[in-house]
């Protein structure tokens, strides 16, 4: 009995690698919602948050503006504590909160609403509009020096740099994929090479009459 249950499991051990193989990792939900955090893919999926910063959308010029002008953003410090190792496959995410609410509540809500003659499904369309989402995030590659790093929108040459243009900024595209309900993973679509990076989300709601912008740094090396 004992040597046919040995024989049994050397026979099974084939099949359990395969289906080892197949169970993809879950995707964490972040420690804080409305936060870009980077994604750490490996036999389980980890989740690290980013420097955070608040900015004004700042204009700064040389000599009353004769020796060019800068648009953007700034950080103190000229690296990030947060620091990444350069690789191929960056992926960070981003969860608004959405999904993880409890189904009990969400169903106890629509059962409320029900009774006083409201469609959820109507109210569940207003609230994930006003949640936040990528589409207001941006990633940008920093420039670093004299003890900032700078994201610059826009860039004027000084008027005796003749024939210089006027620079935009340096901006990095991601793809996003929906993973649930209010949670994204951000993609990056070119490999990124040492250098400092901020991601720009633009605040929401009352905080956002002050111009400003929630950011979120990283450093690669």
């Amino acid at each position: 009995m004992k040597t046919k249950l040995i024989l049994l499991g050397y026979f099974m051990l084939p099949f359990m690698f395969v289906a080892a193989q197949n169970i993809k990792p879950t995707y964490p939900e972040p420690e804080f919602n409305n936060e870009v955090n980077y994604l750490e893919k490996d036999t389980v999926y980890l989740t690290k948050r980013l420097e955070k910063n608040s900015s004004k959308l700042e204009s700064k010029t040389k000599l009353a503006g004769i020796g060019g002008a800068e648009n953007g953003y700034f950080i103190d410090g000229e690296r990030s504590p947060v620091r990444l190792h350069r690789g191929n496959n960056f992926s960070f995410v981003f969860s608004n909160g959405a999904s993880s609410v409890e189904n009990t509540a969400k169903t106890q809500n629509d059962s409320t609403m029900l009774a006083n003659g409201i469609d959820p499904a109507m109210t569940h369309g207003i609230s994930s509009m006003s949640m936040a989402d990528p589409s207001n995030i941006n990633l940008y590659r920093a420039e670093s020096g004299k003890g900032k790093r700078k994201v610059l929108t826009m860039k004027v040459p000084s008027a005796i740099s003749f024939g210089a243009k006027v620079k935009s900024a340096d901006k990095i595209t991601f793809s996003l994929k929906k993973i649930r309900e209010g949670y994204w993973e951000m993609v990056i679509d070119k490999p990124l090479g040492k250098g400092e990076y901020v991601f720009t989300m633009m605040n929401m709601g009352m905080s956002n009459m002050d111009g400003s912008s929630t950011l979120f740094a990283f450093g690669i090396d």
